[in-house]
């Protein structure tokens, strides 16, 4: 199979007088796994709806490989949809799901057995063949549906949160299934989330939706360490999103004054003067926590406070501090070792957390 190029030029969509879509424009590359992750009701669905052919548009355009497709019906577009409620066929077995797109095409039977065959080794279910979707857990079900969605070899899968009906672990094995079915199919991938995880942890580049906008495009670790904005920090994973006043300007830092923290370095990312009010993020993993106090240089910010709150994760606690100006931070301890870690860090203890200001970002520049 090969991959389309997908590019989604100035679309806007309404429904009634809502508009669900505000100019719209993305470029998605042959090939890749692309996510578009945001919250519920930001439009991303919609959009993935007008790259179907299922809903038009009120402007801007949709191409495939540099050729429009927004006049073709969905069925005449080399592109298929795989939905979260799955929609296969009750009364058809798992091998006649697959077959269904082959036959409308009228191939001959001796075409449709080896497709079919190829598919049901692709997804590794050879032997459940003959079995009916009610016998299958949630997990085949969405193979199978993958399965159909493949069969007629199209240029581009849509994939509308299809993991959301699984349980937690489930989710997590199916997904690694799908970015190891999209490096051996070679089809581009538009795969539609509101979950952060399976956006950040699959994808070749993700676009953050908010409100019918595509607010950044990137990496996922671009997007995840460089957000562009209060939302894309706050959206993202947790952070600690502190207001703070520029009170001097060094060469590759800004000194600044935080109330409930006090004086503190951030990366000098974005420009700003002397009085400039900067929103900064700071990820809570980026933070050294410990009961023992921290050798304070002139670069890492150090400070004292109390654990008000602990959540042990097993692979992690996370730590709610109250520091002394009054601000809570929230730190990310990893668990690496259990008998040579140093000791455990427990509700009230004093502690001390410091981190280097190149962690820090300014997310906004507020003007003085």
């Amino acid at each position: 199979m090969i991959g389309g190029e997908v590019s989604i030029k100035n679309v806007s969509k309404f429904f009634d007088d809502f508009q669900v879509l505000k100019n719209v424009s993305l470029d998605i590359k042959k090939g890749e796994f692309f996510s578009i992750l945001g919250p519920s009701g930001c439009g991303k669905t919609t959009l993935l709806r007008v790259i179907a052919g299922f809903e038009g548009v009120e402007s801007g355009d949709v191409l495939l490989d540099g050729k429009s497709i927004l006049n073709l019906p969905p069925n005449k577009r080399p592109v298929n949809i795989i939905f979260q409620n799955y929609a296969l066929f009750p009364h058809l077995t798992v091998f006649e799901n697959i077959a269904f797109p082959l036959k409308l095409k009228k191939l001959s039977e001796n075409e449709i057995n080896q497709r079919v065959s190829e598919l049901l080794s692709l997804i590794r279910m050879e032997e459940h063949a003959q079995k009916m979707p009610s016998q299958l857990s949630g997990g085949q079900k969405q193979r199978v549906a993958i399965a159909r969605a493949l069969a007629n070899e199209p240029r581009v899968l849509l994939l509308d949160e299809p993991l959301s009906a699984l349980d937690a672990k489930l989710r997590q094995e199916l997904l690694v299934e799908l970015d190891n079915l999209h490096d051996r199919v070679g089809i581009t991938f538009i795969y539609v989330t509101h979950d952060q995880a399976e956006a950040i942890s699959v994808s070749d580049r993700v676009a953050l939706m908010n409100e019918g906008e595509i607010v950044q495009v990137g990496t996922p670790y671009e997007v995840y360490e460089s957000p562009v904005n209060v939302f894309a920090a706050t959206f993202i994973g947790e952070t600690n999103l502190m207001k703070a006043e520029v009170v001097e300007v060094e060469d590759e830092y800004y000194v600044v004054e935080s109330p409930g923290i006090g004086q503190f370095r951030c990366y000098r990312d974005k420009e700003a003067k002397k009085g400039d009010v900067l929103l900064i993020t700071l990820r809570p993993e980026k933070i050294r926590i410990s009961k023992r106090e921290f050798q304070s240089g002139k670069i890492f910010n150090v400070f004292h406070g109390i654990v008000e709150e602990e959540i042990y994760m097993g692979h992690q606690t996370k730590y709610f501090v109250r520091l002394d100006e009054g601000y809570i931070m929230k730190v990310y301890k990893q668990h690496a070792r259990y008998i040579l870690d140093e000791p455990i860090i427990k509700w009230e203890d004093e502690v001390f957390i410091t981190w280097n200001p190149d962690d820090s970002f300014i997310v906004e520049v507020l003007e003085e």
